[in-house]
């Protein structure tokens, strides 16, 4: 009886020593792709690793990023680094893992079995799921914009969007600004304006007024039932580069009011 408790205290010491060389593999890992030193002809660390080591390119690929979570998660590190934690808890923790839940994870680590960290991953994952769901409803009603004119008979416009539509927005603008305006070495200045010192911010402005006549000019929007077209005409002074934004006829287009 006491010689199988010895051998059972042996491989149970030889796993640590094992979870604690893998650790040590996986912060090899991890620095060798922050190098990368897989550059010369593989597409990425995961492909050289499964080369050199023989594995399988799916294992390759989730010890790599096992390596680069547990960069940025001390106490989980630690516990594989001491043989407390394998390799199999290791990879599932490093799904959910933050540096703000390790503490609570490590904890049920440490009374689980791998089966058990698994099928709490999993749960985890759903609830951050459903979180994230109801955080995107919550922002999503958060959204708004106004534009009314100030004293001075300018418009002023402010709001709040959603990022998808926030980042369309900025590429819009981007765009336009660049239609707009020729880019010089040193940043994009009109070629034909009366305000040589025109800013970026002006620019983007100026680009706003082309995407608002763009928009009534392409059709497909209505006001009070009807289509709003060419016919509704408003305000909008644009100076074009013929070069940088030219037309089928090859000609400097405005629209003003009658």
């Amino acid at each position: 009886m006491a010689e199988l408790e010895r051998l059972g205290d042996e491989i149970a010491e030889l796993a640590g020593h094992i979870h604690a060389a893998t650790y040590r593999l996986l912060v090899l890992i991890c620095e060798f792709d922050q190098r990368e030193g897989w550059g010369g002809g593989f597409k990425t660390c995961a492909h050289w690793l499964s080369w050199r080591t023989g594995i399988a390119l799916g294992p390759a690929r989730e010890k790599v990023r096992v390596a680069r979570a547990l960069e940025h998660l001390p106490l989980l590190s630690e516990m594989m680094l001491s043989g407390e934690l394998s390799y199999s808890k290791a990879r599932a923790l490093t799904r959910v893992a933050t540096p703000n839940n390790e503490e609570e994870l490590r904890d049920f680590a440490q009374a689980g079995t791998a089966s058990h960290v698994e099928i709490l991953v999993r749960a985890w994952r759903r609830l951050d799921r459903l979180e994230e769901e109801s955080q995107e409803r919550d922002r999503h009603k958060t959204r708004w914009l106004q534009l009314w004119p100030d004293e001075h008979g300018m418009y002023v416009l402010q709001g709040r969007l959603d990022p998808e539509v926030g980042v369309m927005l900025k590429q819009a603008i981007e765009a336009a600004t660049g239609a707009l305006y020729r880019r010089s070495a040193e940043f994009e200045r009109p070629q034909c304006s009366e305000d040589p010192e025109i800013t970026r911010d002006q620019m983007r402005a100026d680009a706003i007024g082309l995407l608002a006549e763009r928009a009534l000019q392409g059709g497909g929007l209505e006001r009070d039932g009807e289509s709003i077209g060419r016919a509704d005409r408003f305000q909008v002074v644009v100076h074009v580069d013929a070069e940088t934004f030219a037309e089928p006829s090859e000609s400097t287009e405005s629209t003003e009011s009658p």
